[in-house]
Formats: C-alpha cells, structure tokens, sequence
C-alpha cells in the first residue's frame, strides 16, 4: 500500500453496491427492520474494553454492513490502520507519523520510528509527569513564599485546552478535591480574568501547553497570568509558579520557566490528539498518576481492540462506517453526541475538535477535490438538559440527526434512585427516535383529531447506543479512543488526511495582520470594504471605554 495513494471511493464496486442499496434504506423503517429481525438487538450490538455498542438502531441491514466493509477492503482502512500503528508516516501533507496510539503503550517492547524507541521516550515523560504530580499533590512542590499549591489552571487552545478540561470535569469524581482546577483558552481578557479572581497567587500553579510555546491566545494570557504572580511576588516566583508543556526550551526559558520543569511532546502527535501526553498534566494532577495510567490502560485496550478484533466484530471500524453510511448515502449531515452523564458535559465539544478538525476536508491525499460528502457536523449537550432543550427538532423536525447516547449503569453518587430515572429517559429517548409513535397509537389514546398530526412522531431517526458499568478513568479512555479510531476509519474511506488542520491556519495569519491595524487609527487599510468598516467602527466604540 502506497500511503500517500489517494483513492476515489465513489469508484470502488463497493461504493456503488451501497449507492444500489440506499434508497430502499431511505424509505424501509427502522420498525419494520426490527420487524423482520426479531432478534435484532443483540445481534447488532458489539462488545470491546468494557464497552457496550448497540448500532440496532441504525438503518442498516447485513446486506449493508457487508457492503460497507467491501468499501472499507477497497479503501485499504486495515491497511492505513497498520500503518498507522506501525509509525509510517500516514500524515502526508506534514510527512509526519500519527502516534497518539504510542501515547497509551505499557513499557516493554520497543517501538522503533525514524530510529527512535517512541515507548522509551513516551514512558519515560509518563515518570517525570508522575514524579512531578505527586510532589504537588503531597505537598513538596510549593510556591515562592513555601506555600502549598491548592489552585492549578492550564493555559492552551484547541486540543491543549479541550481535553485538559474535558477529561477533568469527566474524572472529577476521582480529583483531589482539596484542590481547585482551571481551564484558560479564550484570549478574550475575561477568560484569564475570572479565572484568578478568586485565588491567591501564593497558592497557585499555572501550566502552560504550547507545543512552539509561540500560540498567540496561549501567550498572551501567559503574560498576564506572569505579570499577576510577579506583582504580588516578584519576578523570581515565577519559576515556582509555572511550569511548561512544549518542546521549545528557549523560548520556555525566555519566559522564566527552568526547563527542569518543561514536559515535552512529539510532532506526531496532533493537538486534538494530545490529551494522554504531557498535555494532560493537569489532569494527572488532579486525579492522580495511578488514575491517570488506569485512563491510559483504557485507551489501549481500545487501542488493541481496534488494531486485532476481526472486521465483523470490530467496533470503532464499524461505528466509523455507519458514520459514512449516514453522511454519504442516507444525507444525514449531523451527529449528535447525548452523554446521559453530567461529568461528560465537555465531552460533545472535545468531539467537535476531534471529528471536525480531522474530517472537515474537502481535498483528497493526492490534492484532487473530492466530490462526495466528508465530515458531518458534531454536538450534543448532556441529557437530560437536553430533552427539555433541542430534543423537539430531533423528533419532529424536518433534519434528520443521526445521535450517540452515552450511558453508565452505576451513579458515582446514588441519590435515591435517580440513575435508574436518568437511565430510563435515555432508553426512552432511543426508542422514540427510533420507532416513533403512528397516528392510529395517537388515535388510541384519545386525543382530538386536530391534535394528532401534532402527536405524530415520524420515528426512523438513527443512534447508536453506548452502555458501559461506570465512568471511570478505564472507561473514558476506551471512549476517546473509539471515536479517535472511528474518525480515523471514515478519513481512510474518503482518502483525506485526517491529521492536518490547514484551514485553521489561515485565519491566524490574517489576524496577526489585521492587529497592527486595529491598534493604529492613522494605518492605511486596504482591506475589504467590509473589514476596512468594521476596523473602524470598533476603533471609534474601543476609543471611548
């Protein structure tokens, strides 16, 4: 297998065959599916690293499946998986290996990649993170004035900030609670602002994720974060109270951090990928480095199910084609992720990055267009907030949103019996979307004719349902880890690079331009007539605060 090959799928007899199918599937409904297999439930439902996936509900048959894992051998998936696991270099446009898999091996055999053991390296970071975590956790590690630290607050973007944030508001059951745990991503001033508002400079740590530690926003509230803890401290706290995620060391040092204290990463691993590195510091932290393996232990138990399982019992290869079947050939354009968990309230928008950054290409490997739908678009919110929400559209209206609900069977914290409520709104919720409610079952109720084409529920809305025992460390890793795969699976089907973000650069560079204009009201602007106005307009409004 050429890895920088690009292959067109719509070519493929395997492509055509679903194109073939699809329309019966548009029109057939998932009652009469279950109808016509009886058995349905459990025959579509797969099991891996502690996880329960019920794909039942998708509109799906076995003449489909089977097709869409034809598509996915003439598409070469496996091929494009092994090298990935292999080290190739499987991120073409950045000649770069995609690693993140290596972040979550066990020390033992060696994995060697452009010459380097990447398993030595890895682990011996996962040490110095851990020596380092618990120092703070103990109490060994203080602050200038010999202080413990109580406050940590991360500074990053993007993948440097979602899966900190996510993973700790998932774990905080497991946190030290003794300690308070901060998020910074948003240059805007509040951000940095209320974050500090209430803490004492003496008492807190700040980790700062840049990989180039040269990202504008990150920096940026950096400096702020420095000149807060220099004014209460002096300039020489500074190497006590921050600590660095990078791989620059002149530049960590220019800022005042000694880069004893730097925990570095690699170019193969991708930003949104990045939240079982270093980048995750703050999370081992909060919940501890024996947690903290025990997440590791989950996305490698994933890791191997993905990279071993066979085709047809396979869950990440399966639920990343269903994911093409409903974008390609069904025209279903968004994915709502419904995690019937609160700790899970970041995880739809660390999703957003993982799935959208990845797949939202519209360039094949060898450059040519494509000329197919690719990456659907991802959210959700936690049920039950959501049902009283947004929930109306997914079942009357006129959009068909494929769902994801996310369930645990045991509550962290029992309260009467609350979980088994929480747990019976998500299963109902499911079924509704699903099998709906006919105008003849509205009728029987009694209600007024007038009303019962209000009542209707259409049904055939798709979802998968995933069941696990309980949101722990192990079960959020093998989490993550089926939708990285599952993105991975549905890039390899429509030949794009699923580990480069070029849109997102774009924007940056621009904004680094239009700066000097904004901060300078005599600058010539020869922009567009919009962006010129809109210059000016907030020049006159910034002028008068």
């Amino acid at each position: 297998m050429n890895i920088r090959e690009s292959i067109d799928p719509t070519r493929t007899a395997a492509w055509q065959r679903l194109e073939a199918l699809a329309p019966d599937l548009r029109e057939r409904h998932l009652r009469e599916l279950f109808a016509d297999e009886p058995g349905r439930g459990p025959a579509w439902t797969l099991e891996a690293a502690g996880l329960r996936a019920d794909f039942s509900k998708q509109r799906v048959t076995h003449e489909v499946m089977a097709a869409l894992l034809s598509l996915a051998d003439d598409c070469e998936v496996l091929a494009r998986r092994d090298a990935m696991f292999e080290g190739q270099h499987i991120n073409v446009t950045e000649d770069r290996s995609v690693l993140h898999t290596a972040l979550r091996l066990p020390p033992g055999p060696a994995l060697d990649v452009d010459g380097v053991n990447v398993v030595a390296e890895v682990n011996d970071v996962l040490e110095r993170m851990g020596g380092f975590a618990r120092r703070v956790r103990n109490g060994d590690w203080t602050g200038a004035s010999g202080r413990r630290i109580r406050n940590v607050i991360n500074i990053g973007i993007g993948g440097s900030d979602l899966g900190p944030a996510m993973a700790y508001i998932a774990l905080k059951f497991y946190s030290d609670r003794a300690m308070t745990f901060r998020f910074v991503s948003n240059v805007d001033p509040t951000d940095i602002s209320e974050a500090i508002r209430d803490l004492d400079p003496a008492e807190t740590l700040f980790i700062v994720a840049s990989k180039t530690f040269g990202t504008q926003e990150t920096l940026t509230n950096a400096k702020a974060a420095r000149q807060w803890v220099v004014d209460a401290l002096g300039e020489d706290a500074v190497e006590k109270h921050f600590v660095a995620v990078s791989t620059n060391a002149e530049r960590v040092s220019a800022f005042g951090i000694d880069t004893a204290n730097m925990f570095g990463f690699w170019d193969w691993v991708g930003g949104r990928y990045s939240m079982d590195s270093a980048i995750g510091l703050s999370t081992m932290i909060a919940v501890g480095p024996d947690r903290f393996r025990e997440m590791l232990n989950g996305f490698h138990a994933m890791d191997e199910h993905f990279r071993h399982a066979d085709p047809s019992s396979n869950i990440p290869l399966r639920m990343g084609l269903v994911a093409v079947w409903n974008r390609d050939f069904l025209g279903i354009h968004t994915n709502a992720v419904l995690p019937y968990a609160q700790f899970l309230s970041r995880f739809p928008a660390y999703l957003q990055q993982l799935t959208m950054e990845s797949n939202g290409k519209s360039v094949r490997l060898d450059g040519a267009r494509v000329d197919y739908d690719t990456g659907a678009i991802y959210w959700g919110e936690p049920g039950t907030n959501g049902q009283h929400s947004f929930y109306q559209l997914l079942h009357q209206g006129t959009e068909i949103v494929a769902c994801d609900f996310i369930l645990f069977a045991q509550a962290l914290e029992p309260v009467f019996d609350m979980q088994d409520m929480l747990a019976a709104n998500a299963l109902a919720q499911a079924a509704v979307l699903a099998f709906g409610r006919t105008a003849e079952e509205v009728r029987a109720e009694g209600v007024p004719e007038a009303l019962v084409p209000h009542k209707v529920m259409p049904g055939n809305r798709p979802s998968t349902f995933i069941l696990a025992a309980r949101l722990d460390p192990h079960a959020l890793g093998a989490l993550i880890a089926l939708y990285e795969h599952s993105v991975f699976v549905q890039g390899a089907v429509w030949g794009i690079d699923s580990f480069d973000q070029w849109g997102v650069e774009l924007g940056k560079a621009m904004a680094n331009s239009i700066l000097p204009d904004l901060q300078d009201a005599d600058r010539p602007l020869d922009r567009d007539s919009s962006t010129n106005d809109l210059i000016r307009a907030y020049q006159a409004m910034h002028a008068t605060t």
